[in-house]
């Protein structure tokens, strides 16, 4: 099995698609994540944390699930422990859920980063909430997403880009150099499916999702 799902936590939509997303997966819950477990029908593989933010009957209606404990004070977060766990368990398609959301910003920061930061190391990493799907751009990689026509989705980025080509949207783009301060890409519209490159730099792209 080398498809894995994270459970971060942030909030979710636990919809049809977002079940649909996790069904069939491994399942690696990182601390407070597993608060989402229940509301997407699954049973974690393993837990991961500090458990110094997941509520204490939620942890406890899981006490056959092994858990790998962390120390409060540390130098990476529990959900970059857990990603690193997932890799060294054989993932190749990760599904990272509860990235995105929640009272804390700087943690979906955080999680925006560590995703673009660690995404060449699995053959696709994505990120899904139930309400938008985001795709860390890989260089030398071609994104696809099956977009359907008229879905919003924007180029957000960590650095300025290269090579920048968008396809199968209402602004279509070829091969250009992209400043770090520009906001040409904020906002496209599909026109159906779209694809998204990178000759270099850090990026990823944000689909909002239909249910």
């Amino acid at each position: 099995m080398t498809s894995f799902a994270l459970l971060l936590a942030g909030d979710i939509s636990a919809g049809a698609a977002l079940r649909a997303a996790i069904a069939g997966r491994r399942v690696i819950a990182a601390d407070a994540g597993l608060r989402h477990a229940a509301a997407l029908g699954v049973t974690p593989d393993l837990i991961v944390g500090d458990f110094d933010s997941v509520d204490p009957a939620t942890l406890d209606a899981y006490p056959l699930v092994p858990r790998h404990d962390l120390p409060r004070d540390k130098g990476e977060t529990d959900g970059e422990t857990a990603l690193r766990l997932a890799a060294d368990m054989g993932a190749v398609d990760l599904l990272v859920i509860g990235a995105l959301g929640g009272a804390r910003t700087d943690h979906a920061f955080s999680n925006l980063n560590m995703a673009v930061a660690q995404a060449d190391r699995f053959d696709r990493l994505w990120l899904f909430d139930g309400r938008e799907h985001v795709f860390p751009l890989v260089p030398g990689r071609t994104l696809r997403h099956a977009a359907q026509r008229g879905m919003q989705f924007s180029v957000c980025k960590f650095s300025a880009l290269s090579g920048l080509t968008i396809r199968g949207a209402k602004w279509p783009l070829g091969n250009i150099e992209l400043p770090f301060g520009s906001l040409l890409t904020q906002s496209n519209e599909a026109l159906g499916p779209v694809e998204i490159e990178i000759s270099a730099g850090r990026a990823f792209a944000i689909f909002s999702a239909q249910e």
